[in-house]
């Protein structure tokens, strides 16, 4: 019994990065593998560098009273972080395994649009490059990731660098409109005709929903941006309330923008989860529906909770309350994903892989990361917490604990398929427990420096009473999230100077893409894959158990 119709012995490889003529190829590429890849470089190129900022900043912020940073330059790496991190981490490497992944999952050959794909990549890139040669042109941005007028406006903020956060995240914002555009018509368009909607890999559900969440988020921030642009280059008045503008008009905008973006990094992690739980359980997704509409109902919801970021600058009791409300529903689906993704591990046969670990780190942090994102849906909770370190703990528990340890559940559970070889589980496990110990060190006690009074976006702070002892460690938590990381690229380059030796399935997984060689060759399939399942390689490896299949 064969999935496929015919499958040819002359596929051509991948070009080799080893010659001239092999980068010059990538770099022209219209591949959706070879750009996934570049997508994930440049993420993790980025990464290094907004590791290397957070390091400053716990450094600066390890004692009270210190003066190792000046606060014109933490001003600088503060806003660099965060949206070096945001915009340039977590946003390539979620497209850029959703760009390798969408047509191997979906039995395509490629992007329904591949040089929009390709188009898509460069002005991400160019967009970060950009944004960082503001540090050579007289100064970074440094009004924060948020850019909050009146703080980016000329009176406020005469660098050149807002100037170059403007347009770099524009360029961004245009790459990833391109993106989700391209990830919505491959899926609707190109998918073999066996697969049905309702019989899609939940990586793909997810990525559906977030292209259209990307789709309708980006133009909002850009729109914001361009308006901001126009303040600072043309004596506008859109932002500046001494000319009549609104300060608070561009709150409005960038979070309008900025709670989808929320979700546009969480639902490509839900996806990851979603596919690697079921298989290292050894059972079907628990829940396989709810699963899926529940992140048409994140998607939804999340247009109608922006403002609970801004219940501390007075809006009305109204105004308030809608968006408490709408905050407190949100939590309803995405809890019930936690209960589906429990559900699939309860009685299953757990095997504590790589991939597993990062999945069930995923499952508690972001849960309480939720949790006391909750806490913020309530008005007064909000007013006393919304300027501390308790919203900076909630933030990184989220992206870090729910988006980022998502990434690394799909890098280690994919990274057989994209590269061929396996990672050393021994250098992982080195880098599973350094990390999530060091990243809970460093963000839970945050949670106490916030309740504590500790405000956030300060370059120092005084002696008070448990302040530094929790700050102490708090940057002790942030030295082994480095040196985690460290042994993870160590991992990386070790593995990849290896010859190739994975097998086209090592985890005997059950979807589309693990029936190709690994890495798969420059042509996906040759044949439309014949798919009768939500997994048809178990199908494939049980034709004669019918009872075991997917209803």
């Amino acid at each position: 019994m064969s999935l496929f119709i015919n499958i040819p012995e002359d596929k051509e490889p991948l070009p080799s990065l080893k010659t001239g003529r092999g980068k010059l190829l990538w770099i022209a590429s219209t591949d959706h593998k070879q750009l996934g890849i570049m997508y994930l470089c440049l993420a993790l190129f980025f990464f290094v560098i907004g590791g290397l900022e957070a390091m400053a900043i716990r450094a600066q912020l390890a004692l009270p009273d210190n003066d190792l940073i000046s606060p014109e330059l933490y001003n600088q790496i503060f806003t660099m972080h965060g949206t070096t991190m945001i915009f340039l981490v977590l946003m390539p490497a979620m497209v850029g395994l959703a760009t390798y992944l969408i047509p191997l999952m979906i039995g395509a050959n490629e992007m329904a649009f591949p040089r929009l794909n390709a188009f898509s990549l460069w002005m991400t890139c160019l967009g970060g490059m950009l944004l960082y040669f503001s540090f050579f042109a007289g100064g970074a941005p440094n009004a924060g990731w948020f850019n909050y007028a009146p703080l980016s406006e000329n009176n406020y903020s005469s660098t050149k660098g807002v100037d170059y956060f403007l347009v770099g995240l524009i360029l961004t914002g245009i790459g990833s409109i391109g993106a989700g555009l391209n990830f919505i018509t491959t899926i609707l368009t190109l998918r073999s005709p066996d697969i049905k909607l309702n019989m899609l890999p939940l990586f793909v559900w997810m990525m559906l929903v977030n292209a259209f969440l990307m789709l309708a988020a980006f133009p909002l921030l850009n729109a914001g941006l361009f308006m901001m642009l126009i303040d600072r280059q043309f004596d506008a008045h859109f932002f500046i309330p001494s000319t009549g503008g609104s300060a608070i008009l561009w709150q409005h905008f960038f979070w309008a923008f900025g709670h989808p973006e929320v979700y546009i990094l969480a639902l490509p992690a839900f996806g990851i989860i979603s596919e690697v739980i079921p298989v290292f359980s050894r059972k079907p997704i628990y829940g396989y529906k709810f699963v899926a509409s529940s992140s048409v109902a994140i998607g939804l919801l999340s247009y109608s909770v922006w403002a609970h970021h801004m219940f501390s600058v007075g809006l009305s009791n109204a105004v308030n309350g809608f968006f408490a409300i709408s905050s407190m529903l949100i939590g309803i689906p995405t809890g019930l994903k936690v209960i589906n993704w429990i559900g699939t591990m309860h009685k299953g046969s757990i095997s504590l892989s790589i991939p597993m670990l990062f999945a069930i780190a995923f499952l508690v942090d972001f849960t309480f990361g939720g949790l006391s994102g909750i806490s913020f849906a309530i008005v007064p909770i909000d007013w006393q917490l919304t300027d501390t370190y308790y919203l900076v703990a909630h933030l990184h528990y989220v992206f870090l604990g729910g988006s980022l340890f998502g990434i690394f559940a799909g890098i280690y559970y994919w990274f057989p398929k994209i590269s061929g070889r396996m990672l050393s589980p021994k250098l992982g496990k080195w880098h599973f427990w350094l990390f999530v110990l060091g990243f809970n060190l460093t963000f839970f006690l945050q949670h106490i420096l916030g309740i504590l009074g500790m405000p956030r976006r300060i370059y120092t702070y005084p002696d008070l009473p448990y302040w530094k002892v929790l700050n102490i460690f708090s940057s002790i938590g942030a030295v082994f999230m480095f040196i985690g990381m460290a042994i993870f690229f160590w991992n990386i380059y070790k593995t990849l100077k290896k010859p190739r030796t994975a097998v086209a399935n090592p985890w005997d997984a059950w979807t589309l893409e693990w029936s190709t060689p690994s890495p798969p060759e420059l042509k996906n399939f040759d044949e439309i894959p014949q798919v009768h399942s939500r997994r048809p390689l178990w199908d494939l490896n049980n034709p004669d158990n019918p009872d075991k299949k997917l209803n």
